[in-house]
This record gives C-alpha cells, sequence and structure tokens, in this order.
C-alpha cells in the first residue's frame, strides 16, 4: 500500500501536480441525477419509517439484518475508505484490503475511488476554496451557514459539477487492480446492498412479507441513516462542537455521533493528524474503528498501524486557558 497523494514523497509530487485537480471531463446530468436519486429514495424511506412501523410492524429479524449490514458497511466506510484507503492508517493484506473496499461499497456513498479521490482533495482545502463540502463555502452569517449546511450535509453529491480527478487525488489506487476491479463493480455491489437483506429476510421467514420488510429497515432505511451519519461529519463536525486540538479548519469533535459513526465524529483531532488510526485519543471518546483496526492487528491481517504518538499530540493540543 502507497502513501497518501498528500502524503507521499517530494519526487512523486511533482509528476502528481503536473495533472489537473479536476477532470475536465466533469459530472454529466445523468449521473447527477442518479446521485439525487440514491440520495433522497432511502430519504423518503427513512421518513415513512414511523407510519410503516406503526402500520406493519418492525420485527426482530429485521433489526438483526439491518444492524448486521450497518455494521459491516459502516466499518467498510470508516475503517476502509477513509482510515486505510484515503490516510493509510494501517497497511491490510490482500483479502482485508478487497472486503474493506466491498464493505465500503455496501455504504453506497460512491466507489471506493472517487469517494477516496473527493476526501483526499477534502483535506487539502479543508474550509477553504477548493473544498468539495465545506459549511462555510457561503459565508459565516447565520442564512450563509444554513445553506452551507444543506450543501456540505448532501447537497454538493448531486449539485456540483466539478469531478474530482483520480489520477490527482488517487494515482495509487488506480495502480491497483484488485481496487481498480471492485471500483468496476460498484454497480453490482450497490444492489446487493439493497436486495440483499430482502433475500436474508425472505429466506429467513420464508414469506415475501418478510423479504419486503427486510428490504425496507435493512436496505433502504439503513442505507438512508449511515448515509446521513457519515454526512454529518461533512456538515455537522465542521460546524459545531469542541477543539481539542489545533487545526488549520473548522473541524470539530461531537460526541453524541461518536458511536453511530464507529468513532468518526472525534474530528477534530484527525484533521490535527489525519493518518492517525485512532480519532478518540482522550479519555472517554469511544472509538469502535480504531479498535477494529486493532483487532486486525492482533490478527495479522493490519500491519504498520499508526497509533497515536503523544508528544506529537501534546504538541498540538488546546490548552484548557485558550
Amino acid at each position: 500500500m502507497t502513501a497518501a497523494p498528500d502524503e507521499a514523497a517530494p519526487a512523486q509530487g511533482n509528476k502528481r501536480e503536473r495533472e489537473p485537480e479536476i477532470d475536465p471531463e466533469g459530472r454529466g446530468k445523468l449521473e447527477r441525477y442518479t446521485v439525487f436519486a440514491f440520495v433522497f429514495i432511502p430519504l423518503l424511506a427513512l421518513a415513512a419509517a414511523v407510519p410503516f412501523a406503526w402500520g406493519w410492524g418492525l420485527t426482530l429479524t429485521d433489526i438483526v439484518i439491518g444492524a448486521v449490514f450497518y455494521l459491516v458497511s459502516g466499518l467498510g466506510i470508516t475503517v476502509g475508505y477513509h482510515r486505510h484507503f484515503t490516510h493509510g492508517s494501517f497497511k491490510a493484506n490482500r483479502p482485508l484490503r478487497i472486503a474493506l473496499a466491498v464493505a465500503g461499497s455496501l455504504a453506497i456513498q460512491g466507489s471506493v475511488i472517487k469517494w477516496v479521490a473527493d476526501h483526499r482533495r477534502h483535506h487539502k482545502y479543508a474550509d477553504q476554496d477548493g473544498d468539495p463540502h465545506s459549511p462555510w463555502r457561503f459565508g459565516d452569517d447565520w442564512r450563509s451557514v444554513a445553506k452551507g449546511l444543506y450543501y456540505a450535509h448532501m447537497a454538493w453529491l448531486y449539485l456540483d459539477e466539478e469531478k474530482t480527478s483520480p489520477k490527482r487525488f488517487a494515482p495509487d489506487l488506480l495502480k491497483d487492480a484488485d481496487i481498480r476491479r471492485v471500483d468496476r463493480w460498484f454497480g453490482p455491489i450497490v444492489l446487493l446492498s439493497l436486495v440483499g437483506p430482502g433475500i436474508v429476510g425472505g429466506l429467513v421467514t420464508m414469506s415475501w412479507w418478510g423479504a419486503l420488510t427486510a428490504f425496507f429497515w435493512a436496505g433502504l432505511v439503513r442505507v438512508a441513516l449511515l448515509h446521513h451519519v457519515t454526512w454529518s461529519i461533512n456538515s455537522i463536525c465542521h460546524t459545531i462542537g469542541e477543539e481539542n486540538f489545533e487545526v488549520r479548519d473548522r473541524s470539530r469533535n461531537v460526541w453524541w455521533l461518536a458511536i453511530p459513526s464507529f468513532g468518526e465524529s472525534w474530528h477534530n483531532l484527525h484533521h490535527a493528524d489525519p493518518t492517525c488510526a485512532r480519532h478518540g485519543v482522550l479519555k472517554g471518546q469511544v472509538d469502535i474503528s480504531a479498535r477494529v483496526i486493532r483487532v486486525f492487528e492482533k490478527l495479522g491481517w493490519a500491519s504498520k498501524v499508526r497509533w497515536p504518538n503523544a508528544d506529537r499530540l501534546s504538541a498540538k493540543r488546546v490548552s484548557a486557558e485558550s
């Protein structure tokens, strides 16, 4: 596994800098309309969740299937897409690397190469011009921030015509045949993520109704919940919360998102030390993703894990008096 482009060696950087940051082809209407559908169809299911539960019920089978798919796809984003592929927080053996790419794809937040390219661009320009999803892009007054929150949370996904160049921001992944293959299979993986829960539900209950309710709860509603938890890191965690470490942007820690985001909402430390495998480094900061990485390390599946460095953290710590 190579280092993330923004952390690559200077000799590699000169060649990389010649690549444009924005893909000249841009994002066409068909692509943006497709993204719009995958944003709002699960959201509509989430809005219908309460009346659906009231009228037709929510079974233990639906909850278990939904929890398993949420766990696998969510950790695929946090441990896989984010900490491994984007920031190189640890090295993974080939089976784990492929599994993480597939698991992240199940979250339906974009293919692995696209997601990584967008996120590396975000870190390069965090809360500045060039950041694809900063909530501060329109200004600091309350109207501008409200508009920015909506844009950073999800609107950038289907309104932004610019397309981050993978050649510029994810050349390491483009060179990886396994990851390119998973990236090409993103469409079928999306289909599996949606219909898979229904198939499992139907087999467990031996009924079409069990298949339908599992599709609704563990497919659509689960995707919507994970979407909005992940997107809250881009919007909420760049607007409100605590600043424990010095950063050049407005990333903050939001404690109440820690469990559903698997530790991603300890976002202030992440921007202070992006390659660190643990985001929740202070006492009481639960970071489930870091614990999973620790398990992978003990099993021998992950190596060269970049655990927190006390001296580096101390140098960036915000004092209580400041």
